[in-house]
């Protein structure tokens, strides 16, 4: 399993990585200032961040003691980007109605489109991560 510290440079990477893609796309596609999508995203990236380190200690648990080993098959990947990002959307969903002054329904579509770029940068990023640095133990299981 990933140390502390390697699942601290994943978790900020992968935010600061998705912070320079959404903010300047999300101003655009939204037509709202960039200061006000990059507070959304900032304070989004905050809370993924904690939510990021926990959800892939508890995943990463759960699939040693489920399976025996922390190697992801592409199915495996993709549900766990879907319930990372399920599981972010219900706590950012206030926080983006409140802060833009705007309806629940208009933050859905915002947090779903938010949502959807993350599902595809999360599998893209992890998988790419797991190939940059790579487990030892997964070597022993090729």
């Amino acid at each position: 399993m990933r140390s502390t510290r390697d699942r601290i440079r994943h978790a900020i990477s992968f935010e600061l990585i998705a912070l320079l893609i959404v903010t300047p796309v999300g101003a655009l596609l939204f037509s709202k200032p960039i200061s006000d999508i990059g507070v959304i995203a900032i304070g989004g990236a905050t809370i993924a961040t904690g939510w990021n380190y926990l959800y892939n200690l508890g995943f990463d648990h759960l699939m040693r003691r489920q399976t025996g080993s922390t190697r992801k098959s592409p199915a495996i990947r993709v549900a766990h980007a879907i319930l990372f990002e399920l599981g972010l959307l219900v706590v950012l969903l206030p926080f983006v109605a409140w802060y833009l002054q705007i309806s629940l329904w208009e933050a859905l579509v915002m947090d779903v489109a938010f949502a959807l770029f993350y599902v595809v940068y999360a599998f893209v990023f992890n998988w790419g991560y797991d190939r940059v640095f790579p487990l030892p133990e997964w070597q022993m299981e090729s």
